[in-house]
C-alpha cells in the first residue's frame, strides 16, 4: 500500500490493515484550500502533522471545515521534498496508547506543502493576499522568535533581513512580516497570527518580533508609517497567545516495522541534513491540550468542535503557567538528566524508577500544586494526575530521556524559577527540596558521566560551551573539586530566573552536586537521601 492520492482509493486493504482514511474528498478539500485559503502554518514538522494536522481532520470529518492547511516551511525544505511531495501531502497518525492498542488513520488535511524561497515564496505571498485568510499558526520551536542572542546582539540572519528589507527576507520573522506586508498592501484584510509553540506568552514574543522587524523596516524606509501602524492595531493583526501540550516523540524505527508488516511501503524515518528526524507517519500519545486566546478579528475555524479550548488571555496564560511551572515541564526536566545519569533510554522507563517517581511527585504534588493557579478549563490535580499516572509511565510512547533533555539551560528559568519564587514569596522557599535537587542532577548530567562512570554525550543546549567550560575543573569522582564553580550559575538571575543563595537554596543545590561526585554511584545514593 502506498501513501498517496492513487494508493489511498484501495481502501478496503488499508481498513484491513486497521487503518482509517479520510470519509471526505481531500483532493477536493486541497482545491479549495488553494483557490482561497483559511488557515496557513509555519513550522510543517512532527507535533504540526499529528496534532493540528488531525484538528483540522476532524473538522473536516465533522464537515466544520470543508478545506484543508498550507503548509509552510522556512527553515528545513527537505521535510517538503522527502515527507510531503512524494506522499501527495498525505500524513499518517499513529496513536499509541498505555495499554499497548495502537490507533492508525491517514489524515488529508495537508492542503499543499510550500517552501517559503523562489517560487514558493510567491506562492506564499499569494496566499496572504487572499482575504479569505483566517489565521496564520506557527510551530517553530522558541528559537524561531529569537531576534537576539543572549547577549542582546542581533543575530546574523536577523541583521541582514532587517539591512536587506522585505524583498530578501529569509529568517522566519522576517519572512511572516515580509508577508504581512503583502496583506497590507492588497487592502489590509484582518489576521491572527497564533503561536502554537511550547513558549511562555508565545504571543507576545511573536508579536514582539514582528513588530521590531516592522518598526526597523519603516525607520529604514522599506515600509511606510501606515503599515506599522496597521500591524500595530489589533483590529488588524492580533497575537493570541496559546498553551499546547502534546508528547510527539520523534518517529519511531518500530513504528515504521509495525507499518511495513501492515502493508505500508516506503515509511522508514529520515534524518535531515539539519538534523530534523521525521517519518512519512508521527508517532504520539493520545492525550492533548490546546488552549487558545479568542481573538481572531478575519473569524476562524470552529476550532472548540475538535476539543480545543477558546478562552481569554488571563486563563491561557493560567494554563501555560499550571503546564510548564508545575504539572508537566518541571518534572519532565528534572527526571530527564538523572534518566541519562542511570542509563535510561527510555523516559518512560526512568518514570518507573522509584526515587525518580518519588522526585516527581515531590516536584509536582509537594512544590508545584500549591503555588500555582486553578485556571478553570482544566484542573491542574487532574492534569498531574493524568501526567504522572498514565502519560510519563507509557511504555509504548518511545520517548527519549535524551530527547527531553535537549536545551533545559533555555528552560530553567521557567520551569523552576516560577515555582522558586511564588515560595520565596510565601517564605517558605528554603524549605524545597525537588526543585534544588533536579538543578543539583543537571549540573551532574553536565559532567557528561553516567552514575557507573560511563561517558556519554549530552544533548545539544545553545550554553552548553560555556557550562562545561564553567565546570572544566569538576570530577565526578571528586567532591572536593567542585569549590565555588556553581556559585556564578545559582546566583544568575537570567539562567535560572532567581538568585538561589537570596531565597536560600543555594548552598543547599551546592551540597546535593558535592554529594553526586563521590565516586560510582554517588548519583543513586543522593536521589535515596533526599526522596527518601
Amino acid at each position: 500500500m502506498q501513501l498517496n492520492d492513487d494508493g489511498v482509493r484501495s481502501r478496503a486493504q488499508w481498513e484491513q490493515a486497521g487503518i482509517a482514511l479520510p470519509r471526505y474528498d481531500h483532493v477536493a478539500a486541497a482545491n479549495r484550500a488553494k483557490e482561497a485559503p483559511v488557515w496557513v502554518h509555519f513550522g510543517i514538522g512532527n507535533i504540526f502533522r499529528v496534532f493540528l494536522g488531525g484538528v483540522a481532520d476532524r473538522l473536516l470529518e465533522e464537515g466544520a471545515l470543508d478545506r484543508g492547511i498550507v503548509c509552510a516551511e522556512t527553515y528545513d525544505f527537505e521535510i517538503v521534498d522527502r515527507i510531503y511531495v512524494p506522499f501527495d501531502n498525505l500524513a499518517l497518525s499513529v496513536t499509541l496508547h498505555g495499554d499497548g492498542s495502537v490507533g492508525k488513520r491517514v489524515l488529508g488535511s495537508l492542503a499543499e506543502a510550500v517552501k517559503a524561497v523562489g517560487e514558493g515564496k510567491e506562492r506564499l505571498k499569494a496566499v496572504f493576499r487572499a482575504a479569505s485568510l483566517q489565521m496564520a499558526s506557527f510551530t517553530v520551536t522558541e528559537k524561531g522568535y529569537a531576534l537576539r542572542d543572549k547577549d542582546g546582539a542581533l543575530l546574523p540572519h536577523v541583521r541582514a533581513d532587517l539591512e536587506q528589507g522585505p524583498a530578501a527576507a529569509a529568517g522566519v520573522m522576517g519572512i511572516v512580516t515580509a508577508l504581512l506586508y503583502e496583506r497590507y498592501q492588497a487592502g489590509g484584510a484582518p489576521l491572527a497570527l497564533v503561536s502554537m509553540d511550547n513558549v511562555s506568552r508565545n504571543g507576545e514574543k511573536l508579536r514582539a518580533a514582528v513588530l521590531e522587524t516592522a518598526q526597523t523596516w519603516q525607520a529604514r524606509g522599506f515600509v511606510p508609517q501606515g503599515f506599522l501602524r496597521w500591524v500595530n492595531d489589533g483590529a488588524n493583526v492580533s497575537f493570541p497567545w496559546t498553551m499546547i501540550d502534546k508528547i510527539t516523540p520523534r518517529p519511531s524505527d518500530a513504528v515504521a516495522a509495525m507499518l511495513a508488516a501492515d502493508g505500508v511501503e516506503d515509511m522508514t524515518p529520515v534524518v535531515t541534513a539539519r538534523q530534523t528526524y521525521i517519518a512519512p507517519f508521527g508517532n504520539a500519545e493520545e492525550p492533548q491540550y490546546l488552549v487558545i486566546e479568542d481573538d481572531f478579528p478575519n473569524g476562524r475555524p470552529p476550532l472548540e468542535r475538535a476539543g480545543v479550548y477558546m478562552t481569554d488571555r488571563e486563563t491561557v496564560n493560567r494554563c501555560e503557567r499550571m503546564k510548564v511551572t508545575a504539572c508537566l515541564n518541571p518534572i519532565h526536566t528534572g527526571l530527564c538528566t538523572f534518566a541519562c545519569l542511570l542509563g535510561y533510554e527510555l523516559f518512560a522507563d526512568a518514570a518507573a524508577d522509584p526515587q525518580l517517581a518519588a522526585l516527581a511527585r515531590r516536584i509536582g504534588y509537594g512544590e508545584g500544586l500549591p503555588v500555582v493557579e486553578d485556571p478553570g478549563v482544566l484542573s491542574p490535580k487532574a492534569f498531574l494526575d493524568e501526567v504522572l499516572n498514565e502519560r510519563f509511565p507509557n511504555p509504548y510512547l518511545g520517548d527519549t530521556s535524551a530527547r527531553i533533555a535537549v536545551d533545559i539551560s533555555q528552560m530553567v528559568g521557567i520551569r523552576f524559577g516560577e515555582t522558586v519564587k511564588a515560595h520565596a514569596a510565601r517564605g517558605d522557599a528554603a524549605a524545597l527540596r525537588g526543585i534544588p535537587l533536579a538543578v543539583a542532577g543537571w549540573f551532574r548530567y553536565l559532567l557528561a558521566v553516567d552514575d557507573a562512570g560511563r561517558p556519554f554525550v549530552p544533548s545539544p543546549d545553545p550554553m552548553l560551551p560555556e557550562l562545561r567550560a564553567m565546570l572544566a575543573g569538576v570530577r565526578w569522582n571528586d567532591p572536593a573539586t567542585l569549590g565555588d564553580s556553581l556559585r556564578p550559575l545559582l546566583a544568575n538571575e537570567r539562567v535560572f530566573g532567581v538568585d538561589y543563595y537570596r531565597v536560600g537554596l543555594g548552598t543547599l543545590t551546592e551540597e546535593m552536586t558535592r554529594s553526586m561526585l563521590a565516586g560510582p554511584g554517588a548519583v543513586r545514593a543522593t536521589l535515596r537521601r533526599y526522596t527518601a
